[in-house]
């Protein structure tokens, strides 16, 4: 009789501890932000762990030429954009999107006067170096993209993330309402390939599943990304990382005209898969209130313009990015 209560105090103590480390897990992967979903159900969620998401300066946003206010500005510097990436990148797929994690610069590399890409002008507060890109793209052609621009929502969007140089690392930078910028591209589909994406189409297969990593074994240059690109051209705004914690930190450059990209390249993208949703697609943000943000859009041909020479032009302190 003994024999038998104890084989049951067990089995029911397994069970016990089976639930508890099944709910210690959920709690850690939900509150933690990794784990989250881009169904309409699951983005309403984000707000309940992260309270920047249901914040009044949101992104992505709608943005139209037509509402938006014309100013005169520098062009945005890409120092270093022609300078081939610190190696080794390493390509990560992380249930939600594809990245390219580029490494920091190792002292003795400092030391030589080697540099880290970075951007300034436009109205970036400061200079922002660059941390990482990826990728947001649907299971249509006509979707995909995560912010619209003159009521077209492309195939794909490329973010390249920034951090603003005065702070150590990006946690830390998200923590500031200066602390990041990220470039926007977009994507249409097109007979023709993207050549700036064929480096990385070429490597989607090493991660074909969510949590897979994998190191390149090739690097390339930022510029070779944007070639097709008028960078002259483009909107900016005050927003926030499109994904949990949705810090509200953003500074927004929004470049209009789209690059091609063919259907087997967006293909490519779209065989990935994550763990729980299944295929990797239609992983982008509804669209965020504007609210009383104000949306420019450069105007003008001025270029690697001193901004403290700029703030003292009557067009250019004319604005703040809120009415």
């Amino acid at each position: 009789m003994l024999k038998y209560v104890s084989k049951k105090c067990i089995e029911i103590l397994r069970k016990f501890l089976l639930i508890f480390i099944i709910i210690n897990f959920i709690t850690k992967q939900d509150v933690s932000g990794y784990r989250f979903g881009y169904s309409e159900q699951n983005q309403r969620r984000w707000s309940r762990h992260h309270g920047y998401c249901a914040g009044k300066t949101q992104s992505p946003i709608a943005v139209h030429s037509a509402k938006a206010l014309s100013l005169h500005m520098p062009a945005v510097d890409m120092i270093g954009y022609h300078n081939l990436l610190p190696y080794p990148l390493k390509i990560i797929n992380n249930g939600h999107t594809v990245s390219i994690v580029i490494p920091k610069l190792s002292e003795e590399q400092l030391a030589k006067g080697e540099f880290m890409p970075h951007i300034r002008g436009a109205k970036l507060p400061g200079e922002f170096e660059v941390e990482s890109i990826h990728f947001h793209w649907g299971d249509k052609n006509n979707r995909g993209a995560e912010h619209v621009v003159n009521d077209i929502r492309y195939t794909m969007e490329m973010h390249i993330v920034h951090r603003n140089r005065k702070y150590s690392n990006l946690s830390e930078a998200l923590d500031y309402a200066d602390g990041a910028a990220v470039m926007g591209f977009f994507y249409n589909l097109d007979e023709d390939e993207g050549l700036g994406l064929t480096t990385i189409c070429r490597h989607l297969h090493l991660v074909p599943e969510a949590h897979n990593e994998s190191p390149l074994n090739v690097t390339f240059s930022l510029s070779s990304l944007i070639n097709d690109v008028d960078i002259d051209k483009f909107f900016t705004y005050k927003g926030s990382l499109t994904t949990p914690p949705c810090s509200e930190a953003v500074t927004w450059i929004l470049y209009p005209d789209p690059m091609p990209i063919s259907a087997k390249q967006i293909s490519r993208f779209r065989q990935l898969y994550d763990v729980e949703e299944g295929a990797l697609v239609d992983n982008f943000r509804q669209l965020q209130p504007i609210g009383n943000r104000r949306i420019f859009m450069r105007i003008g041909h001025m270029h690697h313009t001193n901004i403290q020479n700029l703030v003292s032009e009557v067009d250019y302190k004319k604005w703040n990015w809120f009415h």
